[in-house]
């Protein structure tokens, strides 16, 4: 099976739950950091295709849920520039399986790219989103820059 390149937040919970669920069905990932990945809009562009600007986003990113960011707002064009500069809107996961590009956890594509005996199945508490009901612990916070 071909590896499959999963770009998730360092120390995300729910994250480290659906690297699990893949591995589980005998899916080889590649683990990247999201916020270390060197994106350019040519190589980000390909995860959103086809999907309105205001799925990019990661709602709970902090600016998201503050409403310093709306979404909604924004052209395709300025989402991305955003994007860019501040990785950590980015829904996550971004996953890469051969020429696929999938943006956040979603079983109906991930499963389509699958044999039938390798069929994912919903995790508890949902499989996309963070899984912390307070969003103030470390591991949802930005890094620190010094």
């Amino acid at each position: 099976m071909t590896a499959v390149v999963f770009y998730e937040k360092t120390g995300c919970a729910t994250n480290s739950r659906q690297k699990q669920l893949l591995r589980a069905a005998g899916i080889d990932l590649q683990v990247r950091s999201l916020l270390d990945e060197p994106w350019s809009a040519e190589r980000l562009r390909p995860f959103f295709a086809g999907r309105p600007v205001v799925e990019w986003f990661n709602r709970a990113a902090p600016a998201v849920k503050s409403g310093a960011v709306d979404p909604q707002q924004l052209s395709a064009e300025q989402a991305l520039a955003l994007l860019l500069a501040e990785p950590l809107l980015i829904r996550r996961p971004l996953i890469q399986w051969d020429a696929a590009h999938l943006l956040g956890f979603d079983l109906a594509a991930l499963n389509a790219l699958l044999p039938a005996q390798q069929q994912l199945q919903a995790a508890a508490g949902g499989s996309d989103g963070c899984s912390r009901e307070a969003h103030g612990h470390a591991a949802c916070q930005p890094p620190r820059e010094n």
